[in-house]
Order: C-alpha cells, then sequence, then structure tokens
C-alpha cells in the first residue's frame, strides 16, 4: 500500500494477479514499434519493396521479385556478419566485433567467452583495464585484446623483447594486457583454490604481421584475423569441460562486464 507524502493513503497501485485462464495482454503498436527484430524486418522489407518496383518498371516483374529477395538475403547476412550478440556491447569498437565473431564458433565446440570484462585495481592501487575477450577452453585461459593500428606502419619486434609500430614503441600495450591476464588470473586462482594462469595476447587489426604467432614480453601478439586460429594452435588439452563451468562462474563473478 502506498502512502502519500502527507500521510494519506492511497488505493494500492498494484495489479491484481491474473488467473491463469486469463488471457495474455495483446501487444501494443508500441511494442512492436520498439522491438528492434520488428524494426529490422521492416527496414528490410521497405527495402525489397523500393528495389522491387523500380526494377519491375525498368524491367519486369520478374526480375523485380528476384532482385528484391536477394536484397533482403543480402542485408540479413551484412547484418549478422556486422552484429554483436552481446546486448549491451552496441558500441564496441569494430575490431572487437572481429574477434567476437571469430570466437562464436568456438562456443559451438564448448569454449566459454566473456567479453568486455572489467579488470579490479590491484593492491598498489595501478590502474583498472578491461579484458575484450576473456576465453576458457579445453587448452587453458586467455586474454585478447583487440586493437585497430595504422595500417600504413610496419610492426616489428626486436629480440622478443620490445614491439614497435612505425616508429612507436608499444611496450605499454603488452605491459598492460600483461598486468590485465596477471590480475585475472590471480582473481580466479584465489576463488578456485589453485593455480590458473593466463595468457596474455594483443590481436592486431591494420597493419599486415609478418610473423604468425610471436610471444613478446610475455604476451602473445598476431594478426587480428587469425585469433581464431591462434585459440584453436596445437597444444595440450588441460581442461575439460567441468573445469571450464567451473572457471567460466567464477570468471563471471570476478571479472564484472565493463561495456562502456
Amino acid at each position: 500500500m502506498a502512502i502519500s507524502e502527507r500521510g494519506k493513503k492511497e488505493p494500492s497501485r498494484e495489479q491484481p494477479s491474473q488467473s491463469p485462464f486469463s488471457r495474455p495482454r495483446k501487444p501494443t503498436y508500441g511494442d512492436l514499434v520498439s522491438n528492434p527484430q520488428i524494426r529490422k524486418w521492416v527496414r528490410r522489407a521497405i527495402l525489397a519493396l523500393v528495389v522491387g518496383v523500380l526494377l519491375a518498371l525498368v524491367f519486369d516483374l520478374r526480375v523485380g521479385v528476384t532482385v528484391a529477395i536477394l536484397a533482403v538475403i543480402v542485408d540479413t547476412i551484412r547484418t549478422a556478419r556486422l552484429g554483436s550478440s552481446v546486448e549491451a556491447w552496441r558500441k564496441s569498437s569494430a575490431v572487437e566485433r572481429r574477434t567476437e565473431r571469430q570466437l562464436r564458433a568456438l562456443q559451438k565446440k564448448g569454449w566459454r567467452v566473456l567479453h568486455a570484462r572489467s579488470v579490479p585495481q590491484d593492491e598498489a592501487g595501478a590502474s583498472d583495464g578491461r579484458i575484450d575477450h576473456f576465453v576458457i577452453g579445453s587448452t587453458g585461459l586467455y586474454a585478447i585484446d583487440s586493437v585497430g593500428w595504422d595500417r600504413r606502419l610496419p610492426v616489428r619486434a626486436l629480440s622478443h623483447k620490445r614491439l614497435y609500430h612505425g616508429p612507436r614503441d608499444m611496450n605499454h600495450q603488452l605491459d598492460q594486457a600483461r598486468w590485465e591476464s596477471h590480475q585475472a588470473s590471480k582473481l580466479i586462482s584465489a576463488q578456485i583454490g589453485f593455480d590458473v594462469p593466463v595468457q596474455a595476447s594483443v590481436a592486431i587489426y591494420g597493419p599486415r604481421i609478418s610473423w604468425k604467432y610471436l610471444r613478446v614480453r610475455d604476451v602473445d601478439v598476431y594478426s587480428g584475423g587469425r585469433a581464431r586460429q591462434y585459440l584453436r594452435h596445437r597444444r595440450p588439452t588441460i581442461l575439460n569441460n567441468t573445469d571450464i563451468e567451473r572457471i567460466a562462474k567464477v570468471a563471471e563473478e570476478v571479472l564484472p562486464p565493463k561495456y562502456s
């Protein structure tokens, strides 16, 4: 029962409980308009109609209908490729979405993938970070950062100790990735009860990478388009399905989402 500001009782605003035999509420026009899936198909229908009518007028009805259907199919495929499966992560960068799409196939095979996970500050008060993609699979745990660099500048590595993008020293990027993976390992290990190492890696989009996979400053570096191949690279199996689910549950708790 709600109480007014002056202490007078107001009628209850709670809706009466519905009988299990009562009819469900019919969706309103507002519900339909606000549904993103319906809006998407309405847009496709308008596109198909415009294309179909124009081509039917220029050529004939059969050509118009055929091209209209093809336009809907192409738009559906394009939206699926560009979209994100993470509802709260719609404003992720293009390179993050590209890595996410590569990881979907692994999820179908029992791997667990967490996107945009926050890494809390350490005891020294170091700045908190964000792991773009946290992956748990049969071969271990991986923290992947997706980065987009200027494609006109070359990427070079010196003695597995330094990474350069053109004239710029990019070791800070590797150090950040290594720190994030170390923090994640420490948090998860404390909850699991045994050491759970996390391998840091950086997937680079833009410039051509002359190597397949290279470890620099304990961080695996590779071309962004090889993210899935990197994870499927031949390694010993160390985790079973039970381990994967258990670690994934802990990771979801200690590494909260950070989508902004």
